[in-house]
């Protein structure tokens, strides 16, 4: 049984790390480079970066800062933000990147998923899916949230599947920086949907959301970054936590 993975992730805005509700009342939350090497030697699974308004800027991922930040960390470091060609792909990796998610462009041209996954492989794409409950069902966002691209989410994660995706970064905009704890419901039917990583994002407050979550959904990966950021929890204590409720994670 493969390990569980705890994953801090880095909204990146301005070159600084912020955290909002909802995707809203955006503060800063430090410097990104100092959390990344902290993180590193916290035993992070991995580390997600989000250059969160690149997209509904029309421009491209900072990549002179995903260098810096590869340059300064040893685990497997997933970005996105911006993303809307090949050539946008090979510059992620060749800055360092591991894996590169994709969101709004993948929404916009599907044609992408099949694209990137021939070319670099299943393994390095993800596709980021930001979803909102409207009525009885889970819509998905583009552009940061901001847009309503209106898209049932559970069959959006089929068909990204379908066309290559190698894992699932599943965001609850409803949940995001509520510390109410994930979206078991949305989260839960996305992992019975497909038969790649789904990594649950948003909601977390400590240790028991994530307990929550990897029981009752079944999911690959968590991803926080509020309670990290913050220091509400380091990641050791959250994982000696899981280890003795029998969850399977790496110490």
């Amino acid at each position: 049984m493969l390990a569980k993975r705890i994953i801090p992730c880095l909204d990146i805005k301005n070159d600084e790390v912020v955290k909002g509700v909802n995707f809203e009342g955006l503060r800063s939350a430090g410097d990104p480079v100092k959390l990344a090497r902290r993180y590193d030697d916290e035993l992070a699974d991995e580390l997600m970066f989000l250059d969160i308004t690149a997209s509904s800027e029309k421009r491209k991922t900072i990549l002179r800062l995903v260098e810096k930040i590869s340059e300064n960390i040893f685990i497997p470091f997933s970005v996105g933000g911006g993303v809307s060609e090949i050539e946008d792909i090979r510059n992620l990796l060749n800055s360092g990147a591991d894996k590169v998610s994709i969101n709004t462009a993948a929404v916009l041209n599907p044609g992408l998923i099949d694209d990137a996954a021939k070319k670099f492989g299943s393994s390095t794409i993800v596709i980021a899916i930001d979803a909102k409950k409207i009525g009885n069902e889970y819509i998905v966002f583009t552009h940061g949230g901001r847009i309503n691209a209106g898209i049932n989410a559970v069959n959006w994660a089929k068909e990204a599947y379908n066309r290559g995706a190698g894992e699932i970064l599943l965001t609850s905009m409803d949940k995001d920086g509520t510390k109410s704890g994930y979206e078991i419901n949305l989260t839960s039917m996305v992992v019975q949907s497909v038969k790649i990583p789904v990594i649950a994002s948003g909601g977390a407050k400590d240790a028991q959301d994530i307990e929550e979550v990897f029981v009752k959904a079944d999911v690959s990966a968590a991803l926080a970054a509020s309670i990290f950021h913050y220091e509400n929890s380091g990641i050791v204590p959250i994982k000696k936590y899981l280890k003795s409720k029998g969850i399977n994670v790496r110490l």
